[in-house]
């Protein structure tokens, strides 16, 4: 059976939003944990003018590809694999974005994929990541408290990360903050470039 994220067909529209500030020029983008491709398949037709990599890690890259089969877009590639730990992929990207990976993460894994994709990226490139975020160190709400205690019940390495810290990594590499964004159901986008 398909998979289905109820989350993505319920930010997926917020999301776009946002992504049409900032995919404004001619480029190729890099989709990190692209889940179901539920993302994939609905953003990409909304911008020609990008060309759109999803990526995933091994063990879900046949629930993508099968949304990514059913719904062809001239301007979406085939996927990739990637785990942030491991390899990844030997290309420049104007665009790179992110939905709901930072918190399922650990801090560390967080911490290089930053790095990764700041070497990715180009000079005047993008990178957008979407989810919740903490600020100063405190949850914006209850049910992302809940979130993150239920995270953490499940894995002590996950959890929601402080925006201060993730702006932090990102100027260490010389990219720095262009958007936060308040979106739907206490999530944020962050923009860097």
């Amino acid at each position: 059976m398909k998979p289905f994220s109820q989350a993505a067909e319920n930010n997926k529209e917020p999301i776009l939003d946002v992504l049409s500030g900032y995919l404004t020029a001619p480029g190729d983008l890099l989709e990190i944990g692209a889940g179901t491709g539920q993302h994939a398949i609905w953003l990409a037709p909304y911008f020609p003018q990008v060309c759109w990599t999803p990526s995933e890690q091994p063990e879900n890259l046949d629930g993508l590809n099968q949304w990514l089969g059913e719904s062809p877009s001239d301007n979406l590639t085939e996927p990739v694999m990637l785990r942030v730990e491991g390899d990844w992929p030997d290309h420049t990207y104007r665009y790179i974005f992110t939905a709901n990976t930072f918190h399922i993460m650990s801090r560390p894994l967080v911490e290089r994929c930053i790095a990764r994709v700041c070497d990715l990226l180009s000079p005047d490139g993008r990178f957008v990541v979407y989810g919740p975020f903490n600020y100063q160190g405190t949850y914006t709400s209850d049910s992302n408290r809940q979130f993150d205690l239920a995270l953490k019940a499940r894995d002590l390495a996950m959890g929601l990360r402080d925006q201060e810290w993730v702006v932090e990594r990102f100027a260490a590499h010389g990219r720095s903050l262009l958007g936060d964004h308040e979106m739907p159901a206490n999530n944020r986008v962050l923009a860097f470039g």
